[in-house]
């Protein structure tokens, strides 16, 4: 039979095909790759959901796909798995002719009281149970962090009830179970490298329960969002008056037990947020955090109805608070082609993250910037002289590295500007490592990767990390975790040019450091004045956590440092 396989979810927008990786006449297997969509984020495979041969292909490169268009028409391959499914679908049939006067009451204790009894037990074998291996699904060809487990062996789950929580370059998500069954064994561990195909966990399955999951994937070709909106409300629907009466007792109990929290409340601490990824992308497009969502759907999941009540909750209560009382005024909507013809381009996923992280410090640190100038005429000498070395070791000796030692040394010295506030203010939490992030200007956007142990590496090595980073930056192959756990951060626009600025600093760090472009000015050395390369400072940081004073001997013992880098060896 000839099925469309359409593009599945994507974690939305659109990507374009740059390989079609079958042709028609292939015969393919369950997580095939297809073919390869390059999106603003990233590039990524799209599998087959299922096995057969490629009849068609339904698109061409350069073509843009989203969710839900059609990529190929797939024969459905047939053979002992078909066998096999048919077969179960006989004993199936078998049973539902031979208790036809109960199929119509479906409830467990009736369920039960039937399969006491001999007769009914060997025709539907209910009591027989299968192992089955559940494997990583696909990843889109990267690998993942396994960062939680979320069942222990004897948990019963049902379809699409999560397991396992991954970390992986672009996003942290939550894999689901494809089938009901009782957990036997767990195949991972924590912190564990994961890819597709994995095995992940072993369930025990009963015949019942595999015949019924037969029967649901027959009935596929619905949407995640269709198939997770149905799963709640078939688990909340009554399939007699006993699972009724159940299931209505269930929805009082641990609906009244917690009334919602009021917008701007804490978030729901020490419990874990299920939502599946169409959930989580509608949350991320609606800025809504999903811990401040009380869930309705089955073992606490969170239900695409669920965020549109939170979104009305907020705007009800933002409604109430009236004007007066909404915080900062809303710029004025302007339709600027009253006045000329205008464009409107939108801005790409990583400069829309990016414009939200900076208006989130700046709302919530206050800023101070400290300006200084450090006399570096010695050591850019010393870093021409030491070209031969750098090209010996294959790396480019720019200032960067020199920036990174003086300021590694300088958080080892000064303390208080390698440490974040705590969540309630009223403590500093220093570090006792020495982790810096330098911003890298990419087409796409600003993007702050991280060299780690920075007071422990030479200056080549810090050159080599430092380009290595940089180039994954520009090329979009940066993981999350290149990205997450600086100490402080270092944006240079000497490059550029100008000759102060004011950077914004990369909360929950403390401090930044802004450098402009070098320049020879004429200094005094009490006899003359003498020419010196003299480097603009501009020292961004927290006022909450440092002051001025300490801000003033941070750019001038800098100042020291870089003036002569041979004081860092005391």
């Amino acid at each position: 039979m000839s099925e469309a396989i359409k593009v599945p979810d994507i974690g939305g927008g659109e990507g374009e095909i740059i390989e079609i990786l079958v042709k028609e006449g292939d015969s393919i297997s369950a997580e095939d790759s297809l073919l390869v969509l390059e999106s603003d984020k990233a590039s990524m495979e799209v599998p087959s959901p299922k096995a057969g041969v490629v009849k068609s292909i339904k698109v061409k490169l350069g073509d843009t796909l989203k969710e839900g268009d059609v990529m190929i028409e797939l024969d459905a391959e047939t053979g002992a798995g078909d066998d096999a499914e048919g077969s179960d679908v006989e004993d199936s049939k078998d049973e539902d002719s031979a208790d036809k006067p109960k199929a119509s009451q479906p409830s467990s204790d009736e369920k039960a009281e039937t399969s006491d009894k001999p007769s009914s037990a060997k025709k539907s074998g209910k009591s027989a149970a299968k192992e089955q291996a559940i494997s990583i699904p696909d990843l889109g060809g990267d690998s993942a962090k396994v960062i939680e487990i979320l069942v222990k062996e004897g948990d019963e789950l049902q379809a699409e009830d999560s397991v396992i929580v991954l970390e992986s370059d672009k996003a942290s998500m939550e894999i689901p179970c494809p089938h009901a069954g009782v957990v036997k064994s767990i195949d991972v561990k924590l912190e564990q490298e994961v890819k597709t195909g994995d095995p992940m966990l072993t369930l025990s399955i009963s015949t019942e329960e595999e015949a019924a999951d037969d029967a649901e994937d027959d009935d596929s070709d619905t949407s995640d969002d269709d198939q997770e909106t149905k799963a709640g409300k078939q688990d909340q629907q009554p399939a007699s008056k006993a699972s009724s009466d159940s299931s209505q007792a269930k929805a009082e109990s641990s609906g009244d037990e917690r009334p919602p929290a009021p917008v701007g409340a804490p978030s729901r601490e020490g419990t874990r947020v299920h939502a599946g990824p169409a959930v989580r992308k509608m949350a991320r497009e609606l800025g809504v955090e999903l811990p401040e969502v009380k869930p309705s759907g089955p073992r606490e999941r969170i239900l695409k109805e669920d965020i549109d009540a939170y979104v009305k909750q907020v705007m009800q209560q933002r409604k109430q608070a009236g004007p007066a009382n909404s915080g900062i005024p809303p710029v004025p909507e302007i339709d600027f082609s009253r006045f000329g013809e205008t464009e409107e381009k939108p801005m790409t996923r990583m400069q829309q993250v990016g414009a939200a992280n900076l208006h989130r410090s700046w709302l919530n640190v206050p800023h101070v910037t400290q300006f200084d100038l450090a006399d570096m005429t010695e050591l850019e000498a010393f870093r021409k002289a030491q070209k031969a070395a750098a090209d010996k070791a294959g790396v480019k000796l720019t200032l960067l590295p020199f920036l990174l030692k003086a300021c590694a040394h300088l958080l080892r010295e000064m303390p208080d500007f390698n440490a974040s506030l705590s969540p309630d203010g009223k403590a500093l939490i220093q570090k006792k490592y020495v982790h810096l992030g330098f911003a890298v200007d990419t087409p796409d956007g600003l993007l702050v990767p991280v060299i780690r142990d920075v007071d422990q590496k030479s200056l080549l090595q810090l050159a080599a990390e430092a380009a290595e980073l940089a180039d994954k930056a520009r090329n979009k192959k940066l993981g999350s975790n290149d990205m997450q756990g600086a100490c402080f951060t270092i944006s240079s626009l000497g490059h550029i040019g100008g000759t102060y600025f004011t950077p914004i600093v990369n909360s929950p760090e403390v401090a930044i450091l802004g450098v402009s472009k070098a320049t020879m000015q004429p200094v005094w050395d009490g006899d003359s004045f003498q020419p010196r390369l003299m480097l603009p400072l501009s020292l961004s940081y927290d006022h909450r956590a440092i002051n001025g004073a300490a801000a003033a001997q941070f750019t001038r013992r800098l100042g020291e440092l870089l003036g002569d880098i041979r004081s860092m060896l005391l």
